[in-house]
């Protein structure tokens, strides 16, 4: 599905809407950091300042949807673990169709579960333009549609983020990531292009891996084309990290299809890998608990990581 038509349908789930000019921050206590010294690498035009939009009619799981457009100036929101301290962190990327992030159904709350768990929570906000601005890549021979500035934020996160392991308190061999939707696509882009340098370096922290040491892409978009092919650009290999998949079966948005053809690359190059498919739960239901047994998923990845050793009992 093309990308205005995904980061449509997550706003049409939230219904009615209130818009206010403002940059989104994070709660207090969690510090935010800016990703770049100075501009970011390949700036591009925007139709206006960042705006966040909240949803008013039509809830998930009884909550609104806080969605983030124009973002121009990426940021990382670090959140530290409460109580114990497993050395793990997960670099989380919200959702949007690359024109909208949901910074709170797949990001703030996604830090909240994670750091209740002992595990440094990494929120990205990567840069998206909005309609009709869209940030395409010429990749030959598909011309697939992708955000090259969105990538070269995770990248520079992932190597900020062991740079200031031993500040933070992370073991810098246990950094993964987990995305939603667009964001599931920014997981297995950098799951599979973390040698392929995106930018000039900027400073020491680039001499760092972005190489994420596990992976979690939860009902993930773009990975194949409307014509069935799998997206050339995720170049999968042995290399590649353990991944955990997580989509249903009924997902109108993305479909099935997306996890089916990421997973059936992923055991032909033997790299581990755990999917989960559930008949019924639709898109951009995030961690919200309901009634279906798909949001019971993050219990699933606890068990997961458990398995991969990344965290133990």
């Amino acid at each position: 599905m093309k990308l205005w038509a995904i980061a449509l349908c997550l706003l049409a789930a939230s219904g009615s809407v209130y818009a206010e000019t403002m940059v989104w921050q994070p709660t207090a206590g969690n510090a935010q950091l800016p990703l770049w010294p100075g501009a970011a690498p390949d700036v591009k035009p925007v139709p206006g300042p960042e705006t966040m939009t909240v949803g008013t009619d039509h809830l998930i799981a009884g909550k609104p949807v806080t969605a983030v457009t124009n973002v121009t100036q990426p940021t990382m929101t670090v959140y530290a673990p409460k109580g114990k301290n497993t050395g793990a962190a997960v670099v989380v990327f919200p959702g949007g169709g690359f024109e909208i992030l949901a910074m709170d159904l797949e990001g703030t709350e996604v830090c909240d579960w994670l750091t209740s768990r002992g595990i440094t929570c990494v929120l990205l906000k990567y840069r998206v333009p909005s309609v009709p601005y869209v940030w395409k890549c010429d990749c030959r021979p598909h011309n697939f549609e992708l955000s090259v500035p969105s990538l070269q934020d995770a990248q520079r996160t992932m190597r900020l983020v062991r740079f200031h392991a031993a500040e933070w308190r992370i073991d810098p061999h246990k950094v993964g990531v987990l995305g939603f939707s667009a964001g599931g696509y920014l997981v297995a882009e950098i799951s599979t292009n973390y040698k392929r340098r995106l930018y000039s370096p900027v400073d020491a922290a680039d001499k760092e891996s972005a190489r994420p040491d596990f992976a979690m892409p939860i009902y993930p978009g773009h990975l194949v084309t409307d014509k069935g092919a799998f997206n050339s650009n995720v170049t999968v290999s042995r290399e590649t990290p353990p991944t955990f998949l997580v989509q249903a079966e009924d997902d109108n948005v993305d479909g099935v299809n997306q996890s089916l053809v990421y997973y059936a690359a992923l055991k032909k190059a033997d790299v581990p890998v755990e999917m989960h498919l559930y008949a019924h739960g639709g898109h951009a239901f995030g961690l919200r608990r309901t009634q279906l047994p798909i949001t019971d998923w993050p219990r699933l990845a606890e068990v997961w990581l458990r398995t991969i050793d990344i965290v133990q009992d």
